[in-house]
């Protein structure tokens, strides 16, 4: 099975972002609005991050979709896989204000299907046409929708996650929660509460200012986190980007949990319950592949971007084969029993459940898994396609994968190279079981880009 990706003028691998009132205007919000409603007829909920734009932006994409005769749900900030949980088999559909990652000046709005995945390119390519055009159908004075709004309907998305474990499964695990001022300020610290653990938090106040860090959980802007499980003593800290669709690990040390390693860990629990096949993108570590294969599992390549994955599960599924987990090598995990989207706060859920079973620190569960030396780069370029295009070329006689980008495969060495969904740059992935080998390989990519 294989997914192909459509190019798309306006949206990106999630969703539409820019720079407020740049790229990102209220004007943007509406006309995405119309178009939408003009497409989805009926209820939408909308929720949003803790962005200082978000209020202004929610209420132009509810203007728009009022305007069709859309009613509109206004759920407030609320992480988008609390949104998306809301709005599968209950909403036409949902929209989510969010820039996720970015920077506080940036803003975004991702499009979520009745199922509660996000808009897929056959229909986001027909949504941006409307967009272009100003092709929407607007209602008659006495048709417009109604509006609502639904604070408590976050806590829905709370007691879902709680209800998949075994009552007080967290008891005598403390755990600190930095949810960076976004969207999860209080919703994973209840949830770990709700699983009976002890909850410690930092940066757990919605600011759109960002005060404490950015919304993108580095290395560098976990060191509070990491000092805090330190001097508690903590099981390990938990940390979420803006909108919590994604979930990062430090362990009792303070150590940062490398992404793909999470995801690993992770998989070697889900998998040793189930067996089928674990989907991820063209991006994510080798790791994934060893530990599905020890595990008796199989695994499936998309393009990069959650939507690929989670789309690709359904169909999986749908097609008669077992899925049992997916996501990508970025702290976004996405569990099919639960919901087919990334979600932060189940993955936080699942490293308490981990934990409670292994009876061992998360250090020494990590140091288990397979070594392999993982090289992450992003360079900003002016012409990113006809960069990757460059490297197809010079690597011809490598076996490449030109799923996203371009993959060089040289047995259990690989790079991957891509411009990115969602900025101007251009993003290198190198990994191997020997790291001179992917030293090596990583300079050769380079001298593309000092040409």
């Amino acid at each position: 099975m294989s997914v192909t990706k459509l190019e798309k003028k306006l949206f990106g691998t999630n969703g539409v972002r820019g720079v407020t009132g740049v790229d990102m205007t209220p004007e943007l919000a509406l006309t995405i609005g119309m178009a939408f409603g003009s497409m989805r007829k009926g209820r939408i909920a909308i929720g949003r991050d803790t962005r200082t734009s978000g209020p202004a932006l929610s209420s132009a994409v509810a203007a728009g979709l009022l305007a069709t005769g859309c009613d509109v749900v206004d759920c407030g900030v609320l992480p988008t896989p609390a949104l998306q949980f809301i709005v599968r088999e209950k909403f036409a559909g949902g929209v989510m204000i969010t820039a996720s990652h970015n920077p506080p000046e940036y803003n975004g709005i991702k499009v979520i299907e009745p199922d509660g995945t996000e808009m897929g390119d056959d229909a986001t390519v027909a949504l941006e046409h409307r967009v272009f055009s100003r092709d929407f159908v607007l209602a008659d004075w006495d048709g417009v929708g109604m509006e609502e709004r639904a604070p408590r309907a976050v806590d829905d998305y709370i007691r879902a996650i709680i209800s998949r474990f075994k009552p007080g499964i967290g008891k005598g695990i403390t755990v600190v929660v930095d949810p960076g001022c976004g969207a999860a300020a209080w919703t994973t610290a209840k949830i770990l509460t709700g699983l009976g653990c002890r909850v410690l938090t930092i940066n757990a106040l919605e600011d759109g200012t960002f005060p404490g860090r950015m919304p993108e959980p580095s290395i560098e802007g976990l060191s509070g986190l990491a000092d805090l499980v330190r001097s508690t003593g903590a099981a390990f800290g938990v940390a979420h980007d803006g909108d919590a669709d994604r979930a990062v690990f430090v362990d009792e040390t303070g150590t940062y949990v490398e992404e793909n390693r999470e995801f690993a860990l992770v998989e070697r629990y889900i998998c040793a319950r189930s067996k089928g096949a674990v989907v991820t993108p063209v991006s994510s570590s080798l790791l994934i592949e060893t530990v599905a294969r020890e595990s008796g599992c199989t695994t499936v390549y998309t393009p990069v971007g959650s939507i690929y994955v989670a789309r690709t599960m359904i169909d999986l599924i749908a097609g008669g084969t077992p899925v049992v987990f997916g996501g990508e090598g970025n702290g976004g995990l996405i569990f099919p029993d639960h919901q087919f989207c990334r979600d932060g706060g189940m993955t936080a859920a699942t490293m308490v459940a981990i934990l409670a079973g292994e009876k061992r620190a998360l250090s020494a569960l990590v140091a288990e898994l397979p070594p392999f030396h993982l090289i992450k780069d992003k360079r900003r370029v002016d012409d990113p396609g006809s960069l990757v295009k460059k490297v197809q070329e010079v690597f011809s006689r490598d076996r490449l994968d030109l799923t996203d980008g371009v993959r060089i495969n040289r047995d259990l060495t690989w790079a991957l190279v891509r411009p990115s969904g969602t900025e101007p740059l251009v993003r290198v992935l190198v990994e191997s079981e020997d790291p001179q080998k992917a030293e090596a390989l990583y300079k050769e990519i380079l001298t593309l880009f000092k040409n």
